[in-house]
C-alpha cells in the first residue's frame, strides 16, 4: 500500500506553494524546488525578464533544453535546431506577453 501523500510548503522566488507528495518523494521534490528556484532567480537577476510568469516559462525552457541536451548528446540530436526553435518560442512569448508587462 502506498503511503498517503502529505502537503508540503515550498518556496520558489519568495512565493509559497502547497504541494502534495509522499514521504519517499520528499527529498527529490525539495531538490527539484531548489533547482527551479535557483534557475528562476538567475533569470530574474539577469534582468531580462520582469514578470514571474515569464521567468517561470524561461526557466522551464532552459531546464527542458538541459534535459534534452543530456538525453540526446550521444544520439546525434540536432542541438542547433533545438536552440533555434527555443529562440523562436522565446520571441513568440515576448511578443504575446508584452501587452501584459505594461499593466505591471
Amino acid at each position: 500500500m502506498n503511503p498517503k501523500p502529505k502537503t508540503l510548503d515550498v518556496v520558489i522566488m519568495g512565493r509559497t506553494y502547497k504541494v502534495s507528495c509522499s514521504e519517499d518523494e520528499r527529498s527529490a521534490l525539495l531538490s527539484a524546488v531548489a533547482y527551479l528556484d535557483r534557475k528562476m532567480t538567475e533569470i530574474k537577476t539577469a534582468g531580462r525578464v520582469a514578470s514571474a510568469e515569464r521567468i517561470a516559462v524561461m526557466a522551464a525552457l532552459n531546464i527542458a533544453n538541459e534535459l534534452l541536451n543530456s538525453r540526446n548528446n550521444s544520439v546525434g540530436f540536432d542541438m542547433d535546431s533545438l536552440k533555434r526553435r527555443m529562440a523562436a518560442m522565446e520571441a513568440a512569448l515576448d511578443q504575446a506577453l508584452a501587452p501584459q508587462e505594461s499593466l505591471i
